[in-house]
């Protein structure tokens, strides 16, 4: 018996250790960052995030100051990119929106974007609004509920209850199907991601994958581009209505 209340001990230390850890990296990386030590706070958060055995939506926080620790330091393209991570674990983060959108103003580019359909527009930012769990639970639990209600449409003597169930589960249906195919965006989104951002200075992209290319156009830091494909270490890009093949290491993904 003292022997497993030892062990028992030992593993709670272990995980109470585990769980203080990050606690300990975070104040010490808001203390440097409140004492202009940028690069030290912006080493202590990115240790916080690769120490992370899952990164969920409570890192969001983490993203988000390394995000302004790096645009304290200059380096651009990084700000960009963790403001962007937090984004996506947190779509509805109003700091983090309005401090990648001064960020992206610091852009110094030629290329124009393309113009996007507004339903299409208007369907990612709905579908960006919850994480992909969220959608995934309220697909769940309207299926469920939809069932439910089927049960009343089957076996209610009333008519009115009849036609309310009936009614019910077809918009719970509905809902259900749309929440699934929302966390399922989500989920190729965050597993293909494709979406990257230009980590060097100037990033000149080409027709093929190779140095000989003929030069179409020029990137500059922080750009943020959709990857088609990766071969031979060059990948293709494509940002606003310009395409083309640029080294792998010059970009990052989200």
């Amino acid at each position: 018996m003292k022997k497993l209340m030892t062990i028992y001990i030992a593993l709670l230390m272990a995980v109470m250790g585990i769980a203080q850890a990050p606690s300990e990296l975070w104040n010490r990386a808001n203390q440097a960052y409140s004492e202009g030590r940028y690069e030290d706070a912006a080493a202590d958060y990115a240790a916080i995030i690769e120490e992370a055995p899952i990164i969920t939506r409570a890192y969001a926080p983490v993203y988000y100051n390394l995000g302004n620790a790096r645009f304290k330091q200059g380096e651009l393209s990084q700000a960009i990119l963790a403001y962007e991570r937090c984004l996506r674990l947190k779509p509805t983060d109003k700091n983090a929106k309005y401090n990648l959108q001064f960020a992206q103003s610091r852009i110094v580019d030629n290329i124009a974007d393309t113009q996007v359909f507004f339903l299409r527009q208007w369907l990612t930012t709905f579908r960006n609004m919850l994480p992909m769990s969220v959608w995934m639970w309220s697909s769940i639990i309207l299926f469920s509920l939809m069932l439910v209600c089927l049960l009343l449409f089957a076996f209610s003597r009333s008519i009115g209850v009849r036609k309310a169930g009936f009614y019910i589960s077809i918009a719970c249906l509905v809902c259900s199907v749309i929440a699934l195919s929302n966390a399922t965006s989500l989920h190729h989104r965050d597993t293909v991601r494709a979406e990257a951002i230009i980590t060097r200075g100037i990033v000149n992209a080409k027709a093929s994958p190779d140095r000989s290319g003929t030069e179409l156009f020029t990137l500059h830091e922080g750009t943020k581009v959709t990857i088609h494909e990766v071969l031979g270490g060059y990948a293709n890009i494509e940002v606003g209505n310009y395409n083309g093949w640029i080294p792998v290491n010059t970009l990052e993904r989200i």
